[in-house]
């Protein structure tokens, strides 16, 4: 999977910046939006992609190591030469090859994770990345992040205590649609741009610009590759 970096180029990010520039034209929010190629590790899908593998892997050698005995007498069939140490082996080496795929193709894993846990972690790590971002420090408390994380394809929208006063996720969730719609035309980056405009107009609404207002935040487009 293309890590969040990948999806954006150097005019692109520049772009991005210009459309925060403006759209903090007409509020004192400061706008933050970070993109991450994934929320969680989601082991446990991981786990079943292992498992499976590992049970086709025993499944073909249960069906490859047969001798096939042909035979007069009272006893004739199948004589199975797949003993226990060569099943342990191929249950270890085939779940050892399916978490490693699941690893490197993302994908795999995907039919195996709830949307609920998908949402989630999408969650908590919005949260996690809200406070490391230094987003809650704002002097009037007006600092929001439009967080995009890839590999679940959700959009999730923070708020900080004086913004979240005035609105809600419901609020937010015009701006998420807007983003979420220019991922799925393979348009990310005008995607963002229309939705951190629609911020702006949603914060200049309940928050707008005052005399002497600072810019706080840089106005840049932060990429997260990995957890």
């Amino acid at each position: 999977m293309k890590v969040a970096s990948k999806y954006f180029t150097e005019e692109d990010s520049k772009e991005i910046s210009l459309a925060i520039v403006e759209a903090e034209k007409h509020t004192s929010g400061e706008i933050i939006p970070i993109v991450a190629t994934v929320s969680g590790r989601y082991d446990r899908a991981e786990d079943i992609v292992g498992l499976i593998v590992a049970i086709i892997s025993v499944s073909i050698g249960w069906c490859l190591f047969q001798d096939i005995q042909t035979s007069s007498g009272w006893l004739s069939g199948l004589s199975i030469t797949f003993g226990l140490v060569p099943i342990l082996i191929t249950i270890v080496f085939g779940f050892f090859v399916g978490t490693l795929l699941a690893n490197i193709f993302p994908v795999l894993r995907t039919p195996f994770i709830p949307k609920s846990e998908m949402q989630a972690e999408v969650e908590s790590r919005a949260a996690e990345v809200f406070q490391k971002f230094r987003i809650r420090k704002t002097k009037g408390s007006t600092g929001i992040l439009i967080y995009v994380s890839l590999y679940e394809h959700m959009v999730r929208i923070l708020g900080d205590d004086a913004i979240s006063k005035k609105l809600n996720q419901e609020d937010w969730q015009s701006i998420c649609d807007i983003i979420v719609n220019g991922c799925k035309n393979k348009q990310i980056t005008q995607g963002m741009i229309d939705g951190i405009a629609k911020a702006g107009e949603m914060l200049g609404e309940h928050f707008p610009i005052q005399e002497g207002d600072v810019d706080e935040l840089a106005n840049d487009l932060i990429t997260i590759d990995s957890l």
